[in-house]
């Protein structure tokens, strides 16, 4: 057996389920059960009857994994994978941050540990973000770690002062202002989609902004055939896959070519063989801890949206 196969027979002989983020590489998508953003693998995870969850994604996604399933076995291909912008935070400089700001609500961006979800009121990722912060009724919220989406979320609703930490992520920031206006000439007739990750100044410059989903389902349903993608590198690999599949006639191109995670590009076929395999890098979260962190996806997970 080649080791798709071998993933396979594993998955099947231990009740396991691989829930994969879009930008990991592309042909981990092979023995997926579940692909999409942050959201959407937030809700698989809830929901699942799997014994064992494998997380192709990053660190603080198998932590949201295991805080909605926490009777499930949890495991991370790779435990270097983390994030750099959940790094940016912990709890001491949160504690730190929100003492400036007394008694205005916490709401953490999903890129974040644990342990700092347990410190704030509700969680958001960028598909709600804007949804979840309109549900709070508040004039007045602070936003961690994201500043980017923080400040995006507050344009969008006019009414709502949104105090932000000054956590970015590195992979988006590279994308610059002049490679929207060089991209504009280049490709004259595309459509260009960014991921409020970016920068504000980026994103006054394209056609649309919206999470890894909306990007995706956006390109899917509009009639034009040229886009350029401002997110990581992963989106566009499998919206040309997906294009070339289904007869979309439709081209995508990465608005540079450094827009890639390297610590979403961690995990490997060979790293989910062998987790599942051994069930080595288990996620574990202490009681205390797990408790108010899942308390704050959950009400995320309650916004009606």
């Amino acid at each position: 057996m080649n080791i798709l196969e071998e993933i396979k027979q594993l998955k099947k002989e231990k009740n396991a389920i691989i829930l994969t983020h879009c930008y990991q590489d592309i042909e981990i998508d092979e023995v997926s059960d579940y692909v999409g953003d942050s959201l959407y693998l937030s809700r698989m995870a809830a929901k699942t009857n799997a014994d064992i969850i494998v997380f192709a994604g990053v660190y603080f996604m198998a932590q949201s994994a295991k805080l909605l399933s926490p009777n499930k076995k949890v495991l991370l291909p790779n435990m270097n994978s983390g994030c750099l912008m959940a790094d940016m935070i912990d709890v001491n400089s949160l504690r730190e941050f929100k003492s400036k700001f007394p008694d205005i609500p916490v709401v953490c961006y999903i890129n974040s540990t644990a342990e700092v979800k347990a410190e704030c009121d509700i969680c958001v990722t960028s598909s709600n973000a804007i949804d979840v912060v309109r549900s709070l009724n508040k004039d007045k919220v602070l936003f961690v770690p994201d500043t980017y989406l923080g400040k995006w979320v507050e344009k969008q609703l006019k009414n709502v002062e949104v105090i932000t930490f000054n956590g970015f992520c590195p992979t988006h920031l590279r994308i610059r202002p002049e490679d929207i206006i060089s991209a504009r000439k280049k490709y004259p007739n595309a459509v260009i989609l960014a991921h409020p990750e970016c920068h504000n100044a980026v994103l006054e410059l394209v056609d649309f902004v919206g999470s890894t989903k909306e990007i995706m389902e956006y390109a899917k349903q509009s009639d034009k055939k040229e886009f350029i993608i401002a997110t990581e590198k992963g989106v566009v690999d499998r919206l040309n896959r997906d294009s070339i599949n289904n007869n979309w006639g439709k081209t995508f191109t990465l608005i540079n070519e450094n827009i890639i995670c390297p610590n979403m590009k961690q995990n490997s076929l060979e790293d989910i063989y062998r987790v599942l395999k051994t069930e080595e890098n288990e996620i574990t979260i202490d009681k205390s801890i797990s408790e108010k962190a899942k308390e704050c996806i959950e009400k995320m997970l309650s916004v009606k949206i």
